[in-house]
């Protein structure tokens, strides 16, 4: 009897959906609408749209109500999307068709290069000389600066490529952005904030006592430039007036600020070939005294040597202000790895042959440590190179500041275009095309700091922002290699566009869902969807091959972002072990061990992996191109991990206050206002064609 119903109730229940009622029973409209809603996505899904356009393509169908009901987590996503990887545009399009103003695009290669030497030398080199020659290398002083040159080499390398494909102000924090994401660049813009600032003011607090020197010494300067005491704090007024010089000049305009760069620049090494030529001849004269030592060319040994060479590694910092004018430069492809390639290795020239010329013309351990130059010339009864040397000295700290006072308003307004920052920081002055705001801004803050504060003991601070740049300028060179963005932001004036392109593209997927019922043919629909994808239709099995292409292409990204990120963390394990001298032998070693298969491992899997072919298409093609990848950025990674760690924990404590600082501001104001926070991401092919629409739509 209970067998007899149960065959009634299914019987009915086939009837029912056969004939298509509405009774309680009747599920078959459920699951047609079910069927289609699936095949609504698997549609969207064999086409690769990311979660994001997925969602928003939903939002605007029929299945709406039904695929919010059935994945809540969805609806989640759309209020959540902007998570950790946003990553922005390799330019800046959209705010030149809001018709902001633009920087003057007028640099040439002969500018860069004066930006990128003057940057570099700096007054320190005077004085560098005596202090590693005397505690750690000796002679070989010639051979530390020719390896921290190649070391400096490596991440100018890193530099070369990234400027070349995105050519826009920031520098390390507009690279980072792109290829890692919005919070890691938020603490590199941040961190060179610091950098800028601190190096700026400490580069002026140094001019007035080379300064004094011209006058007589310290009592002879005039009031107004002279140090005072005020309630136990040291004022530096000649700080202070020389900043409010350079700003007003960097003001004026990047070819008047370039082209007074050049001359102080021409200047200092004029000074430094004068101080090389008669030291030559000295050296000759007298036989290199210093190069005659019993205990050879290398008394402290070659890890003298190459303690040495980290230390004066921090003497190359500063040919990455070069980048940050990338966007006012002519011919970025071209002009860029020039500027920065012959500014570094003129640096370097000068560095070796000037070491060398001093450290044979006076024994290593008779050399003065706080003016080792004049001091060489002194013994040999040539006073008046002091007034040589002190105009180099001179030249050099006020080249240095320009050059600390010059990328940090592009960074700021770089930040600012981005929503980070108030857009105060990103308007650019009609008539000198330069961010005058910011760089007024920029002097304030460096002459106060000049003028109340001693700043040598926050010197070390200064390293932190540029090592952390270098570092990951070079992961964002393995990350454009192997998993290049393959997503990038629509702007906002773009969104009518894709919503129309997505919204027909929807209602050609419910014909493809449905049947076609409308009678469209296939050519129709294939008229909204990219180029790429066109051929396909109508082939399901060259379809197949593609969605297996598909497939792999997903597969090896995921295995290449692992092993960059294994690499990293070998590296950081590696460094760590080495640099841990209160760690036990055993525990060192095995740490060491540990982080070396690490990386070892991880760099073979990533030297034999192909690269990813749009790497060849990202951002702008025909520049520079970074060699020996993925090698070379993972030995730069390397120098550069083991420099930071190095740094000390002071220097840590401090610079780790300042970024918790930057951290508390970006998540109270820069997240909140980030012009990525509503973005639509959307995969780089389907982006080109709605820009190539829109583009169109423009043309008259």
């Amino acid at each position: 009897m209970i067998a007899h119903n149960r065959s009634e109730q299914q019987q009915s229940h086939r009837g029912r959906m056969k004939q298509g009622g509405d009774g309680p029973g009747d599920r078959a409209p459920g699951r047609q609408k079910r069927k289609e809603e699936v095949g609504f996505i698997l549609v969207l899904k064999q086409h690769a749209f990311p979660m994001c356009v997925m969602v928003k393509v939903i939002a605007h169908s029929e299945y709406a109500p039904l695929w919010y009901i059935r994945h809540p987590y969805t609806l989640m996503w759309t209020l959540m999307w902007n998570g950790d990887g946003m990553r922005k545009q390799v330019d800046s399009e959209d705010t030149r068709r809001e018709g902001h103003h633009q920087l003057a695009k007028i640099l040439s290669a002969f500018d860069l290069i004066g930006i990128g030497v003057g940057s570099t030398i700096g007054a320190g080199v005077y004085i560098l000389i005596g202090t590693v020659a005397r505690e750690d290398t000796g002679p070989a002083l010639t051979i530390s600066f020719l390896i921290a040159g190649v070391a400096a080499a490596l991440s100018a390398f890193c530099y070369a490529e990234l400027a070349c494909r995105c050519p826009s102000a920031g520098s390390a924090y507009h690279y980072s952005y792109i290829c890692v994401g919005e919070g890691v660049a938020w603490l590199i813009g941040w961190a060179l904030i610091l950098e800028y600032t601190i190096g700026g003011s400490a580069v002026a607090r140094g001019i007035s006592p080379n300064l004094a020197l011209f006058f007589g010494g310290k009592d002879k300067l005039p009031a107004f430039l002279a140090r005072h005491t005020v309630f136990g704090i040291v004022v530096d007024p000649c700080a202070a007036i020389l900043i409010f010089i350079v700003t007003g000049l960097l003001c004026m305009g990047i070819k008047e600020s370039s082209l007074a760069q050049a001359i102080v620049t021409t200047t200092n090494v004029c000074s430094m070939v004068l101080i090389i030529i008669c030291g030559t001849y000295l050296g000759f004269k007298t036989g290199w005294e210093g190069y005659g030592l019993p205990s050879g060319y290398f008394p402290f040994g070659v890890n003298g040597m190459l303690s040495g060479s980290a230390t004066v590694f921090f003497s190359y910092i500063g040919f990455d202000a070069v980048t940050s004018t990338a966007e006012e430069v002519k011919n970025p492809q071209r002009d860029l790895p020039l500027g920065i390639g012959i500014a570094l290795s003129l640096c370097c020239i000068l560095y070796m042959l000037a070491s060398a010329v001093i450290v044979g013309l006076v024994p290593y351990y008779a050399l003065d440590p706080d003016t080792p130059i004049s001091s060489a010339f002194a013994s040999y009864g040539m006073g008046w190179a002091v007034y040589i040397i002190t105009t180099g000295a001179v030249t050099a700290l006020c080249s240095s500041l320009m050059g600390s006072l010059l990328p940090q308003p592009r960074t700021l307004m770089a930040m600012a275009r981005d929503g980070l920052l108030p857009s105060f920081f990103s308007d650019i002055n009609k008539w000198t095309q330069v961010p005058v705001k910011s760089t007024v801004v920029t002097g304030i803050f460096a002459a106060a700091l000049a003028f109340f504060m001693d700043v040598s003991q926050l010197a070390g601070m200064v390293s932190v922002g540029t090592l952390l740049a270098f570092t990951v300028v070079a992961i964002s060179i393995l990350i454009l290699r192997y998993v290049p963005p393959d997503e990038v932001p629509l702007p906002p004036s773009l969104w009518e566009s894709s919503d129309s392109v997505y919204l027909q593209f929807c209602c050609n997927a419910e014909e493809i869902c449905s049947g076609n019922p409308n009678g469209r043919s296939g050519v129709g629909i294939a008229q909204h969807l990219p180029s790429n994808e066109r051929t396909f239709l109508g082939y399901p099995l060259i379809h197949k091959e593609a969605a297996q292409d598909k497939h792999n292409k997903i597969r090896r990204r995921k295995i290449a972002g692992w092993n960059i990120a294994l690499v990293c963390m070998g590296i950081l394990v590696l460094a760590s072990a080495a640099s841990a001298e209160d760690l036990s032998s055993i525990p060192r070693f095995i740490l060491c061990g540990v982080g070396g298969v690490i990386l070892l491992c991880s760099l073979i899997v990533l030297a034999c992996m192909d690269q990813d072919v749009a790497s060849h298409s990202f951002g702008h093609t025909g520049g520079f191109i970074c060699p020996f990848v993925p090698f070379l950025p993972v030995a730069c990674i390397l120098i550069n991990t083991y420099l930071l760690i190095n740094l000390g924990a002071s220097t840590w404590i401090r610079v780790s206050m300042w970024l918790i600082a930057g951290a508390l501001v970006y998540v109270f104001y820069g997240r909140t206002h980030s012009s990525l926070l509503d973005a639509i991401y959307v995969p780089k092919v389907h982006a080109d064609e709605i820009n190539h629409n829109s583009s169109s739509q423009y043309q008259p």
